[in-house]
């Protein structure tokens, strides 16, 4: 075996090694996603990571590689966004019509429209470039450091200013950073030596001494007693600064993440702000508008909700629904609903008003199943292939009574009680106090409710998006609310309420969901003259609450300032009750109560009207030419940087074809050593070209660099070169040429 062949083969060992390590490190970038941001499946683009590394580090063609690397990001795709088979044009047709819509969005620079699949998309497509990118700095150029400290850096600054804990992370990176460091700087020793591997450097006499030594300082210095913090905290000092850079009260960039508004599943820790989204969620044919529910959550944290309720889901072949929210002895109204997705925007629950006892699923057919505990209604997309996109409902529209509010018994089943009554053990003792007192002065379960629903319409408290605190590890989320910024939005205001209500020993749960929506004109003739045709936005996603009345079930109502609980609500009297000798104090309450429920304070607009005027979308579309032309100009750039040997090799193999003349073969030899030099040998300024010759044939394993400066010193300084050896000097330098790019 060559000299030549030896050194590839432990190259290849520690290349190995790199590629892991490297992959480590890259993996502690993913890992904290999760903790402040809205990202999912982070296991999937770890894999699908992992399978690009994988492909980088066998060295294949890109030809090769490229076509793999893509079938796996169709196939991340497909399993995570797009249930239709893969091999259908529908597939196509729903990625080329939601890639359509981002590009829109892109050109309007909406970047909190783009849809989900495209986010993911875009980050496949960031994640198959890194792979590349990490492979250049670790492989080829062995340039480690830079992305050490980034990394050590990225942890840092997310373990400050976010939820996740680094404590574990930082411990990792310290590890595999210093493992990575050593074998690289072994690696560039072999490289500036120029020699194959000696006796007394073989890898394992040199990474087993290093891995044991790291390890074992790791390992003292994790379990050594350590001084306390020296110096103060410096966080609230950076907070403030931010808070004080912005407008009004609460955390600032570094103390929060603004958010997209819309419905997410994951409500562990509320707060903080949003920024408005039109983008259009569903359309829904409807009589009135109506409260459009998903989800329920029982247990409060004291940062935000999560579901501790045990729920068998109902299996419904038929399309029949019994959530039982209310009991049969509310009085209610038929009527019917149709829903229609935004395919860029269908949600893995479906939406639905109180009372739907009926759904029918259009497109595409199939069973579904429902939570009487949670609310949540789910399709069964492994029997469709695909998500719900039409569906109609049947639902009865509840008419509550305030007679029959008022006049519920005071005793609650014991499970609801032990479930919808639960508040944290370190709620602040001043949250219970103020319930108390806002209820002190009313002796029915209804009047309680109202009096705390009344106690948000106070001047003090505000609707606000922007500038939203979210409190700190030692902060409860509502006693923050109530005590401190009297701002917010409807998770503050809602889940305020049920910690109120709670608190007085009255059941009630968080609901998740959407209001009606803007009503607009139909573009397709609606079903009957009472329907009207709504929008529902991302901006619509909304939270409310409900309270539990026995014999009644759970009934509807809306603390969030500027918003209209759009249950219906009458007095229950006869028309002989109302005639009665009733004072005009009596009377006066329930009628101001059915002026409130009728006659809401509409909400402020949020948002201006976007212009629409042809100047600005023209303007829009040069400004996202010129992007584009940027882009494909760096990406051009970028390329012809990284394959510039290549190229100008092309170059001087043509000029040798056209002209094998002594001037063209001395350029050709200057391109040789310049590819060398790139590949990291590099002639010294005191070598000789003969002495430079020896080392690289050393290095190779050939003797072709020794035979060619032979000849190329004869044609230099004897100007002379016999038959026949130009077409030898030339088949000498492209196999040189050939070997060291490859």
């Amino acid at each position: 075996m060559s000299l030549y062949t030896n050194q590839l083969k432990h190259q290849s060992a520690l290349n190995l090694i790199v590629y892991i390590s490297g992959f480590l490190l890259f993996w502690e970038w993913l890992r904290p996603l999760k903790s402040f941001t809205d990202t999912g499946n982070i296991s999937v683009f770890v894999l699908y990571a992992a399978f690009c590394f994988f492909l980088s580090y066998l060295q294949m063609p890109w030809y090769i590689t490229s076509p793999l690397k893509l079938a796996g990001l169709v196939f991340v795709l497909d399993g995570l966004f797009i249930h239709v088979s893969l091999f259908s044009m529908d597939w196509y047709r729903m990625f080329f019509y939601d890639a359509a819509y981002n590009s829109q969005v892109i050109m309007e620079q909406e970047w909190w429209s783009m849809t989900p699949l495209f986010r993911s998309f875009l980050f496949l497509l960031l994640l198959w470039l890194l792979s590349y990118l990490l492979h250049y700095w670790f492989v080829i150029a062995k340039r480690t450091l830079f992305f050490v400290v980034l990394t050590f850096a990225y942890v840092a600054v997310v373990d400050t200013f976010t939820p996740y804990d680094g404590k574990a992370s930082i411990i990792r990176v310290f590890l595999i950073s210093m493992i990575l460091l050593g074998i690289t700087h072994y690696q560039r020793l072999l490289t500036s030596e120029k020699t194959a591997v000696p006796e007394n450097r073989r890898p394992l006499r040199w990474i087993l001494p290093l891995v044991a030594l790291i390890f074992s300082s790791s390992v003292i210095g994790y379990a050594a007693p350590k001084f306390s913090p020296q110096w103060p905290d410096p966080v609230p000092f950076i907070r403030s600064l931010a808070d004080n850079s912005g407008e009004g009260e609460g955390q600032g960039a570094f103390g929060q993440a603004v958010k997209k508004v819309g419905y997410g599943e994951n409500d562990e820790r509320l707060g903080g702000s949003f920024i408005q989204d039109d983008t259009v969620v569903f359309q829904a044919m409807v009589d009135e508008p109506q409260y459009w529910r998903i989800e329920t959550k029982d247990f409060y944290t004291g940062k935000g909700w999560v579901r501790t309720v045990e729920e068998n889901h109902v299996n419904s072949s038929d399309g029949q629904v019994v959530m039982d929210v209310f009991s049969s002895e509310v009085e209610t109204e038929a009527k019917e609903a149709k829903v229609l997705f935004n395919p860029a925007q269908i949600l893995p629950r479906l939406v639905y008003p109180y009372g739907t006892e009926q759904i029918q699923m259009i497109h595409p057919p199939g069973p579904f199943s429902y939570g009487k505990e949670t609310g949540e209604i789910l399709p069964d997309t492994e029997y469709t292939g695909e998500r719900t996109m039409r569906y109609d409902i049947a639902f009865q529209e509840p008419n509550f009574t305030f007679k029959a509010l008022r006049n519920v018994p005071a005793e609650d089943p014991e499970y609801i009680d032990e479930l919808y009554t639960q508040l944290p053990e370190d709620l602040p003792s001043r949250v219970k106090q103020l319930a108390e007192e806002i209820v002190q002065d009313e002796t029915t379960r209804y009047d309680q409710a109202k009096a705390i629903e009344r106690y948000f319409q106070d001047p003090s408290f505000r609707y606000e998006t922007e500038d939203i605190p979210v409190p700190d590890e030692d902060q409860d989320y509502v006693d923050q609310f109530l005590f401190e910024t009297q701002k917010g939005y409807c998770d503050n205001f809602s889940t305020a309420m049920v910690v109120l209500l709670r608190s007085v020993d009255i059941p009630a749960r968080w609901v998740k969901g959407f209001t009606a929506g803007e009503e607009v004109d139909a573009p397709v003739d609606l079903p009957s003259d009472t329907m009207e045709f709504y929008e529902v936005t991302n901006s619509n996603a909304h939270s409310w609450v409900e309270v539990y009345f026995p014999e009644i079930g759970w009934v509807p109502f809306e603390p969030t300032k500027g918003f209209t609980n759009m249950a219906d609500f009458s007095t229950g009297l006869t028309l002989e009750e109302l005639l009665e000798g009733s004072s005009d104090d009596e009377r006066e309450e329930p009628e101001q109560e059915l002026a409130d429920a009728w006659n809401p304070v509409n909400p402020e607009t949020e948002e201006e009207s976007r212009a629409n005027s042809f100047w600005n979308k023209f303007k829009w579309v040069l400004d996202g030419l010129w992007l584009i032309i940027i882009g494909i100009l760096s990406l051009a750039a970028i390329f012809i940087y990284r394959y510039r040997y290549h190229l100008l090799t092309s170059i001087k193999r043509k000029q040798l074809g056209k002209q094998a003349d002594p001037h063209a073969f001395e350029h050709a030899y200057q391109h040789l050593l310049s590819v060398l030099a790139y590949k990291g040998l590099k002639k010294e300024p005191d070598q000789t070209l003969r002495e430079f010759a020896l080392d690289v044939d050393t290095s190779l394993g050939t003797s072709d660099m020794k035979r060619l400066t032979h000849m190329y010193e004869q044609m230099i300084y004897r100007d002379q070169l016999e038959d026949g050896q130009m077409k030898k000097m030339r088949e000498l330098w492209e196999n040189l040429i050939n070997r060291v790019l490859s």
